[in-house]
């Protein structure tokens, strides 16, 4: 992809402190649902919206003597994440239990994994902006089960809780500290969230609760973050505080923010960063300690002894990975070089599945960068202003295909084009048989162009010398033989014939 795109990297963020300028590092902790029917060890229901306290089965309620059981189908999903984000996969993994106690964690433990994660080091390609583009490293993917969720504003002296998570697969999908700034941040959450709903491994529905960020947030000194990376030394870098579960990329960049400024200030004014998990409160926009950052022995994480380690075969692993779709960076990089496509556009056109796959079914047989402007400025505009998806658009890729194809063989103008999408839009229709039966087609009769443009010329004697003076005047006798010909003649021929009757 490298190949036919370059890329540079964007530079990092600088905060100006009272004393002195500070850059950010940044590391996420993405927790994705996994794309299952069923649950991590159990068969219960995934379903979302569902009554609570429905989706639960006796193994999720930590009923006693219930022993859990590993989901294939789950695995599968980690494993192919993992080859999505060019990343290692180990034959070999194993559960550890991370005990600690919360009224919605019926076992006292989650089931999770420590020391050997199913998936190892990857990378995901951020883009900024065109030619731009961080290389965000991936640390590891591990599965875990996902803890259930109380509810506290039912009731003004009771709290309740909802076991219909508990249980459901999640992939902890962990960054390097390679992020340098809170656009970036919001970026390569965008980034895999787009990977994975390519790959059909999480919905990324971020406001159900489907992918949730943990973001861990320090600062430096300029030249630091260099030194970490010719050493591995975490000691360049800042104390991280880590802002837990972000649901929102705008919230994400406001409380790095927020947090990078209130670490500057404390260390400007000689104090010292406590490692720590915050929260972050949107209505007052600030952070606030919710607890002191826990270490592994914290947790007294053991392997679980309920679960055997897991030993996958790499001809699975290669089977898996020969049922990959092609994927956001490969199908940009093919839409231009198949289609000629800016960066900018094909950006846009694979931002989403659906849009790309409607894009293609446009542009095929046709001029693809004349499609591609029409799927960009006219349908998606069209859409937005309608509050619709591209899978509800009333033109379907046929039919704006045939739009386009049109006007590549020039069987109809621009204005036309535009007149024609209208009436597909609200009517529906063919429309080359539109056009033929409504009498839309450009007239190409040189005969009838040049007599419209003769006639203009001699109605307009005063318009003539100013244009003789002035030949960007031209456009006026343009427009009036398109108003003549009811937007129909070739716009092309009557400049041509303009400019050459009036001697230009």
């Amino acid at each position: 992809m490298l190949d036919t795109i370059q890329y540079k990297s964007p530079k990092p963020k600088v905060i100006a402190g009272a004393k002195e300028d500070w850059e950010l590092v940044i590391g996420l902790e993405i927790h994705a649902q996994v794309q299952s029917n069923a649950k991590l060890f159990s068969g219960a229901s995934t379903k979302f919206g569902n009554e609570p306290n429905s989706n639960v089965a006796f193994v999720d309620a930590a009923m006693p003597g219930m022993l859990p059981v590993i989901n294939e189908y789950c695995i599968e999903q980690a494993v192919r994440t993992g080859l999505g984000l060019k990343a290692e996969i180990n034959l070999f993994s194993a559960f550890d239990r991370k005990n600690y106690f919360y009224p919605d964690l019926p076992q006292g433990y989650q089931i999770s994994q420590l020391y050997h994660p199913i998936v190892g080091n990857g990378e995901v390609l951020v883009d900024m902006e065109p030619g731009v583009a961080r290389n965000v490293r991936i640390e590891r993917i591990h599965l875990e089960q996902d803890a259930g969720k109380s509810i506290h504003d039912m009731d003004p002296t009771m709290s309740f809780v909802d076991l219909n998570r508990t249980g459901v697969a999640l992939m902890e999908i962990v960054s390097f500290p390679d992020i340098r700034g809170p656009e970036e941040a919001a970026a390569y959450v965008l980034k895999l969230r787009q990977i994975l709903r390519y790959l059909g491994t999480c919905d990324g529905n971020m406001q159900n609760g489907s992918m949730r960020a943990d973001v861990n947030v320090s600062v430096c000194r300029p030249g630091q973050y260099e030194k970490f990376q010719a050493t591995g030394d975490f000691g360049h870098l800042g104390t991280r505080c880590e802002l837990k579960n972000m649901n929102s990329t705008r919230f994400i960049q406001m409380a790095i923010d927020v947090e990078a400024r209130r670490q500057i200030a404390i260390i400007e004014d000689g104090g010292e960063i406590k490692q720590e998990t915050r929260l972050y409160d949107a209505d007052k926009n600030e952070t606030r300690s919710m607890r002191s950052k826990e270490e592994a022995h914290d947790y007294r994480y053991f392997p679980d002894p309920d679960l055997l380690p897991l030993e996958i075969e790499q001809a699975w692993v290669d089977d898996i990975a020969a049922s990959l779709p092609e994927l956001p960076d490969e199908k940009k990089a093919r839409f231009v070089t198949e289609f000629g496509l800016s960066e900018y556009d094909a950006n846009v056109l694979t931002a989403d599945t659906a849009n790309a796959a409607y894009f293609e079914r446009v542009a095929e047989g046709t001029d693809g960068k004349l499609a591609a402007n029409w799927v960009i400025n006219e349908l998606f505009g069209r859409l937005k202003k309608d509050d619709k998806d591209i899978v509800d658009s009333p033109v379907s890729a046929e039919q704006l295909g045939g739009v386009v194809k049109l006007i590549k063989s020039g069987d109809i103008s621009g204005k036309i084009a535009k007149d024609l999408f209208e009436i597909v839009y609200t009517e529906g229709g063919d429309p080359a048989t539109i056009v033929e039966d409504r009498g839309m087609k450009q007239v190409t009769d040189m005969g009838a162009i040049e007599a419209a443009v003769d006639d203009v010329i001699a109605a307009n004697p005063a318009q003539v010398e100013k244009a003789k003076q002035n030949p960007k005047l031209v456009g006026f006798f343009v427009g009036q033989v398109m108003k003549a010909s009811g937007g129909k003649a070739n716009p092309a021929a009557v400049n041509e014939l303009v400019v050459k009757k009036l001697g230009l």
